[in-house]
């Protein structure tokens, strides 16, 4: 098969696009699955913070597996499991065997994301190239995003919260046909070692130890916080303390992706004018600048669309803007290693998002202020890493 850029973007579409469908499309339908299993909200948005946690953890595993295996096997490996979990998701009784389901369904995404971010470090040495391609691919996140949650709430509306899994299991049956006709290996060179106990540590003692590493993944880690805590407390805010209905809150999440994309399309551009240091530099005076007027909004008990939706855009362009920098930067220092070092970023980034989850499920209290708070204390973290830490790192160049 050629290697053509555009089915690069396509397949990295694609797979990243496995993760805004699988945390996006039920959105609409939380509160609904909250009622539904009579269970507190707290418990409820554990099937989302439970998800991104085995879905970092997981990595570990795969990471290494990936690096002696071969990217495609562990995709299809992945894949086939997310299916399975995604039907079995359909089918819970209880709210604890739904978190159990999408903890299942975490570790299969894991799989398929991690070999997506280390296949772009496979084909490209250059950064800056790696680091545009995984931009392209990003903003076919966005697209996928933004039609991830509209689409959510027609499904929840015309035939309930439980068909939205079935969903999820089409849509990865279909990856997985598309990965196993048309995706060659990708991996130049895998590492006999890796999986050996003594080699595993030392990739990844090698790779803890690196300070370029530190400071994409605390980059990857704030500006994902924002984002995590707009997805997990946006359903309850909108449709139950606004009063909107499913499918206008998925229309104002499609509005949300939009503003990403943006950021996406405005990072190739400044990556083609500036560093991909200068670049971050720029995407954190947009964070910092959102998120403080989305506080200071809600602080005022400006508790409305405009007053939520204005300023965070702004911090999901920063977004766009970060991510992609920071998920080719995380293994620019790391050619042999680029699961491991992958994996690793992912588990950082979840573990800062599972412990948001946990402050936000007992903070929400019926207004908008503890979105605001969260998402501000995110935007200075990612202003604090992409000026004082990022901006002054320098990615290897072209082997």
């Amino acid at each position: 098969m050629a290697r053509s850029t555009l089915f690069i973007v396509f397949i990295l579409t694609m797979l990243l696009g496995l993760q805004p469908i699988t945390t996006d499309l039920y959105l609409p339908a939380l509160p609904l699955i909250t009622a539904s299993f009579d269970a507190p909200i707290a418990l409820s948005q554990m099937t989302l913070s439970a998800l991104l946690l085995s879905f970092g953890v997981s990595q570990l595993v795969w990471g290494p597996l990936s690096d002696y295996y071969g990217r495609r096997p562990i995709l299809l490996i992945g894949l086939a499991l997310y299916t399975f979990s995604a039907i079995t998701s359909s089918l819970a009784t209880s709210i604890e065997w739904l978190i159990f389901w999408r903890v299942v369904q975490g570790v299969a995404m894991g799989a398929a994301i991690m070999c997506a971010r280390a296949l772009v470090r496979d084909l490209f040495d250059n950064p800056v190239q790696a680091a545009r391609t995984m931009s392209q691919g990003l903003s076919g996140l966005g697209v996928v995003a933004c039609l991830a949650t509209p689409i959510g709430g027609l499904i929840t509306v015309w035939f309930g919260w439980r068909a939205i899994f079935l969903f999820l299991a089409i849509v990865s049956a279909f990856s997985m046909a598309v990965i196993f006709w048309r995706l060659d290996e990708t991996l130049r060179s895998p590492r006999t070692e890796s999986l050996k106990p003594a080699r595993l540590w030392t990739t990844w003692r090698s790779i803890l130890s690196h300070h370029t590493f530190w400071s994409y993944a605390l980059l990857q880690t704030a500006t994902f916080g924002g984002l995590f805590i707009f997805l997990a407390s946006s359903s309850f805010v909108f449709i139950q303390y606004l009063g909107l209905s499913s499918p206008v809150y998925g229309l104002i999440m499609f509005s949300m992706s939009a503003s990403y994309i943006a950021g996406t399309l405005l990072c190739r551009r400044l990556l083609l004018a500036f560093s991909i240091q200068k670049t971050v530099v720029i995407g954190g005076i947009f964070a910092i600048v959102g998120s403080s007027l989305m506080v200071l909004f809600a602080a005022l008990g400006w508790q409305s669309v405009a007053a939520i939706m204005l300023p965070y855009y702004l911090y999901m362009v920063s977004h766009g803007i970060n991510q992609p920098c920071a998920q080719s930067g995380v293994m620019g220092p790391f050619p042999r290693s680029a699961g491991a070092a992958s994996a690793l970023s992912s588990l950082v980034m979840v573990i800062g998002a599972f412990v948001i989850g946990q402050w936000l499920g007992r903070a929400m209290d019926g207004s908008t202020l503890p979105m605001a708070l969260g998402v501000w204390f995110c935007g200075l973290a990612v202003a604090a890493t992409g000026w004082g830490l990022a901006a002054r790192v320098k990615l290897p160049e072209a082997a």
